[in-house]
């Protein structure tokens, strides 16, 4: 028996599976090196990440997938639902030696499994561009602090390009203790080790806020309570559109229970 390890990035995962079939040496498992391993007694064969290796098996597969699919490994990888790994394996494996269409063949559990997973990242990413509240700090910087159920920072670096491209910019994910800094048209990855945040809110150190940042988040609340009309409540419905985990990073709903 035989696992693979590798660095944790779609790239490493992408080259391990190049390696799988490069050695023709078909593992028991593949994880990352931080990862929980399953089989304690088997031999492991570390890979290390290969952008060229990587590009091969991710033409292969747009090839192969149709287009509206051709993002679904990616989003199912950024879940990081254990065990994700090998069910994409598995989905390769058939993908590239049979001859028929397998991404709706839902009788099989990974291609069942890997679509809903694709499902509900991509709707966390929609959650997460439609709660993000930036904070304005004295540098200009404008910050948010977030904790998506998934790692989906990568699926909403463009929108927020897109809309505040020109703005400084850091959208941080406090679960995974990494960011996204967009300056200049430029993009790039960080971590920060003295965090002027909460590291459970997200909320910006008030010494460090621009001055009348918390006046305009008083407006958020005003506004908020003010549309919300009282005998209309509808907690569930609201809860539907709004979950209740992402509050704490509102302004509009603190101090709302």
């Amino acid at each position: 028996m035989i696992i693979y390890t590798y660095d944790g990035t779609f790239e490493g995962l992408l080259t391990s599976i190049f390696e799988t079939y490069n050695r023709k040496n078909f593992p028991v498992d593949i994880c990352s090196r931080q990862g929980e391993q399953k089989h304690l007694f088997a031999q492991k064969l570390d890979i290390h990440t290969n952008e060229i290796k990587a590009e091969r098996v991710w033409k292969g597969i747009q090839n192969k997938l149709m287009g509206k699919n051709n993002q679904l490994l990616f989003y199912a990888f950024l879940s990081e639902e254990k065990g994700i790994e090998m069910k994409i394996y598995r989905f390769l494996r058939r993908l590239f030696s049979e001859h028929f269409n397998i991404e709706t063949d839902f009788g099989d559990s990974d291609v069942l499994y890997l679509t809903q997973t694709s499902q509900k990242v991509k709707k966390e990413a929609m959650r997460m561009m439609q709660f993000v509240r930036f904070q304005h700090a004295k540098d200009g910087m404008y910050f948010c602090g977030i904790e998506p159920r998934y790692d989906v920072i990568p699926l909403v670096i463009n929108h927020f390009k897109n809309r505040f491209a020109d703005q400084k910019w850091l959208l941080y994910d406090l679960k995974r203790n990494y960011g996204i800094l967009y300056e200049n048209e430029k993009i790039e990855e960080v971590i920060i080790s003295n965090k002027e945040f909460n590291t459970i809110t997200g909320q910006v150190n008030e010494n460090i806020l621009q001055e009348g940042e918390e006046f305009y988040q008083k407006l958020w609340k005003s506004y908020f309570k003010h549309i919300n009309i009282k005998e209309r409540k509808n907690l569930k419905l609201q809860r539907l559109h709004m979950p209740r985990r992402f509050w704490k990073y509102l302004p509009e709903k603190q101090g709302i229970n």
